[in-house]
């Protein structure tokens, strides 16, 4: 047996800490506990953290806008940390939001926001909700049901005849979640969708999560349901495969998460990153994750075939390009992509949800 240190698993120059050192007051001093555990080198390389309370497990249906626009929760901050390096085109934050254990959700749901203020378009009302997807597990990243984490990137506009930014058109809601400090007070609705809820009851299908941008953040919540998390009912023995499209590696969001289930679940984890300002396709043009798709269609078309599931989450503007290679390579295939597609639907194998 070896004396082991569990270290914090960071976000690039971030960091989170397990549930038994997630001490606000402590975490704001700066302080870092670390867990002294003795076991073997094979075991403490795959251990699993422990969630709490397990009865997130027993409800048979998924928790649908517990809060709503005209009631919402108040919730409270409990950290905002960047997520990317300095050379990433833009802010994107990693927010977490303590509900007390009040607004429960599932993997892959979303929460809502209401920035405060009014709406500029309906004087004395407040503003619109904006919606976010739930980047956590049920249980938080503080294993204990009382928190959710959002993956967000600050909105903001340029002038495209001076190049200067334009505070005045800058994403209301995306920058009041960057700048909140711990402590600051948030109105939440929800949770709401039930497109993107992880399907549970085959534990060894296969997944296939392609994202581009903070899209991740439905398939980091499946991700450390699978890998990070020891939840009894759940013990995932399948293929998940997640495709990741950013602009350059200083853009990479939970890329420390990700690796490591790569380090630990070779078998059961595949992850691949298209990176448009570094990578070039076969063509000599930018690498985006439709070719990502391409270069692995054949496996992706046979695993389809076989069952398993395939999410895109991101920007709407990914999807024309995906379905465009998709049916491409279904064409030299010589199978046409709309039945195909009309099939995956029907068999609820094909989940989107973009914005």
């Amino acid at each position: 047996m070896i004396l082991l240190q569990i270290q914090n698993i960071s976000f690039g120059d971030k960091s989170w800490h397990p549930a038994s050192s997630l001490d606000l007051k402590s975490r704001n001093a700066g302080l870092k506990k670390r867990l002294l555990v003795c076991m073997s080198v094979q075991q403490a390389s795959r251990s699993k953290v422990a969630v709490s309370p397990l009865g997130l497990e027993d409800a048979k249906e998924p928790p649908l806008n517990t809060y709503k626009p005209k009631e919402p929760y108040t919730a409270t901050i409990v950290s905002v940390e960047r997520l990317v390096g300095p050379n990433a085109p833009g802010e994107t934050c990693h927010v977490v939001i303590d509900h007390g254990g009040n607004v429960p959700y599932w993997e892959g749901q979303s929460y809502g926001v209401i920035p405060p203020g009014e709406n500029p378009k309906k004087p004395g009302a407040p503003h619109n909700v904006r919606l976010y997807s739930i980047a956590s597990t049920r249980y938080g990243d503080s294993f204990d049901g009382k928190t959710a984490s959002l993956c967000i990137r600050r909105a903001v506009y340029y002038d495209p005849e001076t190049g200067k930014e334009d505070p005045s058109k800058s994403g209301v809601c995306s920058n009041f979640l960057c700048n909140s400090k711990p402590g600051d007070k948030v109105q939440i609705t929800g949770p709401s969708g039930k497109i993107m809820l992880l399907p549970e009851d085959d534990p060894n299908a296969t997944h296939i999560m392609i994202a581009t941008g903070t899209g991740v953040a439905p398939f980091r919540g499946y991700l450390r349901r699978m890998f990070m998390e020891a939840v009894p009912t759940y013990k995932f023995g399948g293929l998940a495969w997640l495709f990741l499209g950013v602009a350059n590696t200083d853009s990479l969001l939970y890329d420390d998460e990700f690796a490591k289930y790569l380090q630990d679940y070779p078998d059961h984890f595949r992850y691949d990153k298209a990176l448009s300002r570094e990578q070039k396709n076969k063509s000599g043009g930018k690498m985006y994750v439709q070719d990502k798709i391409e270069e692995y269609s054949d496996e992706i078309f046979k695993l389809l075939d076989d069952g398993a599931h395939i999410y895109f989450c991101g920007l709407k503007g990914m999807m024309p390009g995906i379905q465009d290679t998709l049916k491409k390579v279904a064409e030299q295939r010589g199978e046409k992509w709309d039945e195909k597609l009309s099939q995956l639907k029907k068999k609820k194998q094909w989940h989107v949800e973009v914005y």
